[in-house]
Order: C-alpha cells, then sequence, then structure tokens
C-alpha cells in the first residue's frame, strides 16, 4: 500500500469512528429520551405524554416533554445532562422531575413553551423588560431580611451574565453570576430563571453564615 493510500485508509478510519460515537451518542439521547417520557407516562397516567428532542449549541441535547388531557396542555422542557445527573444521583428523580409540572397543572390555563424571539431585538426587550427584572425581583423576595446587590456585567468567558451578591458581605466569594442565554434557555423551557440564581445565593448565605439580623459574623465581632 502506497503511502497515500495509507493516508486515505486512515482518513477513511477517523471518519468511520466519528461516526460510529456519533451514532452511539444518539443512540443514548433516544434511550434516555425514552425512559424519561415512560417515567412520565407512569407518573401521570390520565394524562397524554409527548415529547421532543433538541439541542442547544452551548448547552447540548434538551428534552421537552408536554402533558395533555382533555383541551389542556403543559410543557416542559430538560437539559440531558441535568436529567443524567439526577437521575444517577438523585433517588428522589420522579419526584424531582414532576415537580416542574405541579405549577403549570394546577393552573386551569394551558402551558404551551414560549415562542422564541425571532430576532436580536425581540431577545433583548425579552431580556430587559421580563426576565432581568423578574430574576431581581424573585432574588429579592427570597431574601427579604438582607441588601441585595444585582446587576448586569460582561464575562470574559460567558457574555453578558446576571450577577447577584450580597451588599454586607464586602470579602471573599460574595457573588453569583448566571449567563443570559442561560436565563433565556430556561425561560424557553417552561423553566423558572430564578431558581439557579436563587439556589447560588443560598449556598452564599450559607457560605458567609449570615444570619436573620442582616449581618455575617466578621461583621458581628467588628
Amino acid at each position: 500500500m502506497t503511502e497515500k493510500n495509507t493516508e486515505t485508509q486512515a482518513g477513511l478510519d477517523l471518519e468511520q469512528q466519528a461516526q460510529d460515537q456519533e451514532l452511539e451518542q444518539g443512540q443514548v439521547i433516544v434511550t434516555w429520551f425514552q425512559h424519561i417520557q415512560q417515567v412520565l407516562k407512569d407518573q401521570y397516567e390520565d394524562y397524554e405524554v409527548d415529547g421532543q428532542i433538541g439541542n442547544n449549541p452551548t448547552y447540548g441535547p434538551m428534552f421537552a416533554f408536554t402533558l395533555k388531557k382533555d383541551e389542556k396542555t403543559c410543557s416542559c422542557g430538560f437539559f440531558l445532562n441535568e436529567i443524567m445527573r439526577n437521575f444517577q444521583n438523585n433517588p428522589n428523580a420522579g419526584i424531582w422531575l414532576s415537580s416542574f409540572f405541579v405549577d403549570l397543572l394546577r393552573s386551569p390555563d394551558s402551558h404551551p413553551l414560549p415562542d422564541p424571539p425571532q430576532s436580536e431585538d425581540d431577545a433583548k426587550a425579552l431580556l430587559d423588560k421580563h426576565i432581568v427584572p423578574y430574576c431581581a425581583n424573585m432574588v429579592r423576595e427570597e431574601f427579604p431580611d438582607q441588601k441585595i446587590y444585582v446587576d448586569l456585567e460582561l464575562h470574559e468567558e460567558h457574555g453578558p451574565v446576571l450577577e447577584a451578591g450580597f451588599v454586607v458581605v464586602e470579602e471573599g466569594n460574595n457573588t453569583c453570576a448566571m449567563p443570559l442565554q442561560y436565563l433565556m434557555t430556561l425561560y424557553l423551557l417552561n423553566r423558572d430563571p430564578a431558581e439557579p440564581l436563587i439556589q447560588a445565593m443560598y449556598r452564599l448565605y450559607e457560605e458567609n453564615g449570615l444570619g436573620s439580623n442582616g449581618t455575617n459574623e466578621n461583621n458581628e465581632n467588628n
């Protein structure tokens, strides 16, 4: 075999390996999708459960499921990586999954997935007028005993982020930030975009020993 033929064969072998790997990954995605759909069918026996698979260029494969009964529909989406993490590590993963549908089903209205913005202006308006103010308000409501700092910042790696922190904490790990793209994606999945920010704030709350009196341990000792 000539050198040229050897290089050609090597290239074909690599291409075949890539195709095999892609096929294997696709099968894993479909298997997880079918598993989660069956979990929802078992938990909501009175509902028709439909689903679809999508892919986000930043956050990877995503699933969206719709529960339908009579004329009412409720949809919610998930990242594959969070589903795998929960179902592999969380003994109550089924409860975690179904919890996202509870409030949607309690409402008398249908809750389809929101329509994605059709332009950069639409996306900016959605962030500026709804998502960012909503997240800021929810964080402040969650910690009424604290002064909360919330602002938009530009992260070198993640781009525009929503940053929040406790004003009383002046040193160390005192802020958390969520990419606006991530918050937008959660909103489009019918998820609460404020939830991950609130969870991150609770971690800061605990790490800095904040109490109901609005001070941290360092300030109490001064």
